[in-house]
């Protein structure tokens, strides 16, 4: 057995590891928020190593140009997902705000509720006089 069969066999039993936590943890955390980040943490990194187990035990430039492809989609996809559904599940009440340690977003959104209020005598929806 070689050195590379080892790392590989790692790496594999690491990523997959890894990957079997975030889908425990989907399961079994309490609320939105922390599903999301045993979604996303721990999953790219059992992604990324189970991408370089490939790499190392194919060793070509199509797997390696693939897995590149694949690492880079997911590092520019899984964040802003997980952001955008974090984002929608504090604004419909999925949250639970027990669980919250600093609340920012909340601050963020009474700070900026005053400026998109319409102004004073202009009802929600209606629109704007036009000038000519």
């Amino acid at each position: 057995m070689s050195p590379t069969d080892v790392v590989v066999a790692v790496a594999v039993l690491v990523g997959g590891f890894l990957s079997l936590a975030a889908g425990i943890g989907i399961l079994r955390f309490p609320d939105v928020l922390t599903r999301l980040h045993a979604a996303t943490k721990p999953q790219v990194l059992g992604l990324a190593l189970v991408l370089l187990a490939i790499v190392l035990r194919v060793p070509t430039w199509g797997v390696a140009s693939t897995a590149v492809l694949v690492m880079t989609f997911q590092l520019l996809t899984q964040p802003m997902t997980a952001h955008m559904l974090g984002r929608s599940a504090y604004r419909t009440a999925h949250v639970r705000r027990d669980l919250l340690i600093e609340d920012d977003l909340e601050r963020d959104i009474e700070a900026h509720a005053d400026e998109s209020a319409p102004p004073d005598g202009v009802e929600e929806g209606a629109k704007p006089p036009v000038v000519e």
